[in-house]
């Protein structure tokens, strides 16, 4: 299930849920079902994604990241499949209980958008690698995971618990984790552009090793002036810039991917994704304190 992701996947939607909070009241029981909802997309994501790699040939036992369920020989394709349709299940199930417990409906215009919205993101998550023609084997991944985890995961965690989007200011922190989520995939298509060189085109194929880690630079770079933009703003205080608190686990990271290549780039994507999910909360947090 690749748990180490899932830290990642909720930044996004913690993000949006906490700024949500101080702008208004919330529902905590709709809250925690979109925080369940997001889990159950990113597991189904991991798992559709070992699935695909490993039909299309790109996962092998000589893969330079770590050994998973079926490259390990501990699951079947079947199993796997099996596996893939229950977090199916659970995702339609969590979805709409969120729907209903945030809206009190499934029939209003916002329901049925947010159903869309869902489906979409199932098929999203499953068509990274599987299928004949997978996105995410024609470098366009890079676009999906600023679309799901930056845009649609701040802004869909803020509407769902505020039933609002009051500003086109709330695009700013949404890109913010847009571009943070696209450096995780980055450095980890970096990292796997050997193995992935045989049958998959990726962003950093296309580049070139130095060109991927100048535009993992540019991402970073990118993420925080979003930030840093909507916090100007939002007529800032001093509470609000408590994200700048995880500047320097950024610049170990960017330092950690020029210094590094091939396999040893790998705890680099953890310190990525725990940096975002800190980034997220504190970003989150200092708006609510403002409030007292």
């Amino acid at each position: 299930m690749r748990l180490r992701t899932l830290p990642l996947s909720l930044a996004g939607v913690v993000l949006g849920i906490l700024l949500a909070t101080a702008d208004y009241k919330v529902n905590i029981w709709a809250a925690v079902l979109v925080l369940l909802t997001t889990v159950c997309l990113q597991i189904l994501s991991n798992l559709s994604n070992e699935l695909g790699d490993v039909l299309h040939g790109t996962d092998t036992a000589d893969r330079v990241g770590p050994q998973y369920g079926l490259n390990s020989g501990a699951m079947t394709v079947r199993e796997m499949k099996i596996l893939i349709g229950v977090f199916v299940g659970l995702c339609l199930v969590s979805g709409v209980a969120m729907i209903w417990v945030s809206f009190g409906t499934l029939l209003s215009l916002e329901s049925i958008c947010l159903m869309l919205l869902g489906a979409a993101a199932i098929l999203g998550a499953m068509k990274y690698t599987l299928g004949r023609n997978p996105y995410g084997y024609r470098g366009l991944g890079d676009v999906f995971v600023f679309i799901f985890f930056g845009i649609v995961s701040v802004l869909g965690g803020y509407f769902v618990a505020a039933h609002t989007l009051h500003s086109w200011y709330l695009l700013l922190p949404a890109a913010a984790i847009g571009c943070f989520s696209v450096g995780v995939l980055n450095v980890n298509n970096i990292r796997d552009m050997e193995t992935d060189a045989a049958n998959r085109v990726t962003v950093a194929i296309r580049l070139g090793e130095k060109r991927a880690k100048i535009y993992q630079t540019v991402l970073i770079v990118l993420g925080w002036a979003a930030m840093v933009a909507f916090t100007l703003l939002r007529f800032p205080d001093p509470w609000h810039w408590l994200f700048v608190i995880t500047l320097p686990l950024y610049a170990l990271h960017l330092a950690g991917v020029w210094k590094r290549t091939g396999k040893a780039l790998d705890p680099m994507l953890p310190l990525l994704v725990m940096s975002t999910f800190l980034f997220s909360l504190l970003a989150g947090f200092g708006f609510i304190v403002y409030l007292f």
